[in-house]
Formats: C-alpha cells, sequence, structure tokens
C-alpha cells in the first residue's frame, strides 16, 4: 500500500507564491552600464522567448520541481505487512475457585459488600489488563477442574469468560490437585522459565483425583512456578451453617503456602480491598509484564525518486541556460 508518512508537509505548497506575493521585489541598487547596441540584445531575447514552446516554460519547471520536492520531504514509502512483533511475555494459566463457597459475601469494596467471586474478579480484571505480550489461559474448578479458556494472546476474551463465570457451577467441592494437574498438561511443552500458575481458591481441597502436594511436586520438576491465593475470611460457625456446603469455607493456608514453596512460587492472602492493590504490584514485580509494542510494518522507501527527478529537471535548466548563452553569443559578436 502506498501512502505519504508526513502528507503534512504539502500545507508548504503555496509557499512560494505567498513569498512572491507578500515580500518586495529586489530593489536595483546597481550601477547601470550604457550598452550602445542593447536593443538590438533585448530585440534578440525576445525573438528566442518567443520560439519557446509553452510547455517549456520556465514557471511551469519550476513548479514542477517545487512538487517533486514537497513530495520527497513527505516521505512516501511502499507499507507491506505487518511485522510479527518478538513476545518475551510468559504462558500463564489462571485457575480460579468457582465451589459455591465463593458466594459468600464477606468481602468490602469501596464500602459495598460482595461476593468472593466478585472480589476475585475484580482482581483478575485488574491483572489481565496489564499483561502485555502474555499468553493467558483460564482454569476453572470446582468439585471438577475444567480448561475454559486456552494459552491465547485474546486478552478480552479471557475476561469475557471469567466475567461471566459463575460460583457453584463446577459444584459445590474443591479439586486443587486437579486444576494443578491440568495446568501441568497445557504448561509442560511451553518454553522453560515462562511456565506460571496463578492458583486462586477460598478452601480447602475436599475432592479429586490428584492431591494437591504431589501436583506441586509435579509442577516444580516441569519448572512451572505456582503463585496461590487464598481469598476470604474464617467464616464463623453459625455463617458456615447458613450455607448447604461447609467442606471448603476452611481456606487452608498451609497447604496454598506448601504448594507456593515446593513450586518456587508464592502465597498472597486477599480478605480486603487494600490486599488487592499489594497482591497486583507484587505479581507484577515477580512476574513482570513483557513491554507493549506499537505493530509495526515493512516499508520501502521511496523518497529519492522524485528528488532524483527534480534535480534532473534543475540540471536540464542550467544546460538550456548554458546553451542558450552559445547561441547569444555569435550574435552579439556580430552586432557589437
Amino acid at each position: 500500500m502506498f501512502e505519504f508518512a508526513w502528507p503534512w508537509i504539502f500545507i508548504l505548497l503555496p509557499l512560494p507564491w505567498l513569498l512572491r506575493r507578500w515580500l518586495p521585489a529586489a530593489s536595483k541598487t546597481e550601477v547601470e552600464l550604457s550598452v550602445p547596441f542593447f536593443n538590438d540584445v533585448q530585440a534578440l531575447a525576445m525573438t528566442q522567448q518567443s520560439s519557446t514552446p509553452a510547455w517549456r516554460s520556465h514557471t511551469s519547471i519550476y513548479v514542477l520541481m517545487w512538487l517533486l520536492l514537497l513530495s520527497a520531504g513527505a516521505r512516501p514509502q511502499l507499507q507491506g505487512e505487518l511485522l510479527e512483533q518478538p513476545t518475551t511475555g510468559r504462558d500463564l494459566l489462571i485457575a480460579v475457585d468457582v465451589s459455591s463457597s465463593m458466594l459468600y459475601s464477606d468481602m468490602e469494596l469501596q464500602g459495598q459488600s460482595i461476593s468472593r467471586m466478585d472480589f476475585v474478579k475484580q482482581l483478575l480484571n485488574t491483572f489481565i489488563s496489564e499483561r502485555h505480550g502474555d499468553r493467558l489461559g483460564l482454569i476453572l474448578f470446582g468439585s471438577q477442574a475444567y480448561l475454559q479458556a486456552p494459552l491465547t494472546y485474546d486478552h478480552h476474551s479471557v475476561r469475557t469468560w471469567l466475567n461471566e463465570a459463575q460460583a457453584g457451577i463446577a459444584g459445590a467441592n474443591t479439586s486443587m490437585g486437579d486444576a494443578i494437574g491440568l495446568a501441568i498438561k497445557r504448561l509442560r511443552m511451553r518454553p522453560a522459565q515462562h511456565r506460571v500458575l496463578l492458583l486462586i481458591t477460598d478452601g480447602a481441597n475436599t475432592s479429586g483425583v490428584m492431591s494437591p502436594m504431589a501436583a506441586a511436586e509435579l509442577a516444580a520438576r516441569y519448572q512451572i512456578k505456582i503463585y496461590t491465593v487464598g481469598i476470604g475470611h474464617q467464616l464463623q460457625a453459625e455463617a458456615a451453617n447458613s450455607l448447604h456446603d461447609t467442606s471448603s469455607l476452611d481456606l487452608d493456608e498451609q497447604s496454598l503456602q506448601d504448594i507456593a514453596q515446593i513450586s518456587s512460587g508464592r502465597y498472597f492472602h486477599a480478605s480486603q480491598a487494600a490486599d488487592l492493590i499489594d497482591i497486583h504490584k507484587a505479581l507484577n514485580r515477580l512476574e513482570p509484564a513483557a513491554q507493549l509494542h506499537k505493530p509495526q510494518r515493512l516499508s520501502k522507501p521511496l523518497y529519492y525518486w522524485p528528488l532524483a527527478l527534480a534535480w534532473l529537471l534543475s540540471m536540464l535548466l542550467v544546460a538550456q541556460r548554458v546553451y542558450h548563452a552559445y547561441q547569444y553569443k555569435p550574435h552579439l559578436e556580430e552586432t557589437h
């Protein structure tokens, strides 16, 4: 695709006409010479000018040269395909607990009481929006774990699937070990040193085939870092009895700490709005996001074509003046 990189340069198009119109004419202060044969020279010059075709008019050539110089200055170029930007980000899976205990509204944000699920969505929406260059995926787990979004650069879709997730859709229990095992299956073939799992839960492992500790050891073998986040407060007995299933309400912080330690990760606990900012900053510091690069196209510059043509026209003007000078010389000698 052809385009000018600096098209605004064409606003200078009327500049020569404006200068000629507004600036005063050059004053002639030199001493005039008395030439006896001046009338003959002037008549000869008029004859030569009348015989010059219209297309060889100096004014039109100057206008064309000015257009060519402006075109060269506007940087004409041919745009090619979009260059593939090097990605230095991570393959980061986010595993979110969607057991029924995430419905409990013991969290507070901006003066309002919200559920644990809404609190997690608030944390992750900000986190996902800043993971430039990372491939993100989403795992939801309750009684079973399943892959909601495979690893992708489409962060908008990941946020959409996260916001559509509802607590209790995967059962009432918590299969933490199975969630880690599913993440290992998806991350083990990815490049080493870029495999990260963010595990968010509000309870203890109560179901599933794989134990969390065995899953953490397997993750460490595949060089997968696991950052664990415990959500919520410890519930009072009367509050816990108000829910149909209380088996996943007891936050097992010790297990989450052990999982993070085994896999060279880190454990965080979130129970209030201030923790969101601290966790967000800590994760970005421990796993920095890649720099955001503006997409670029392979472009081929074409400025030298109009520049060369303008130079060629100027040389033709010089040659024309030299030619006329040699033409006038015999006539002047004869007149003299």
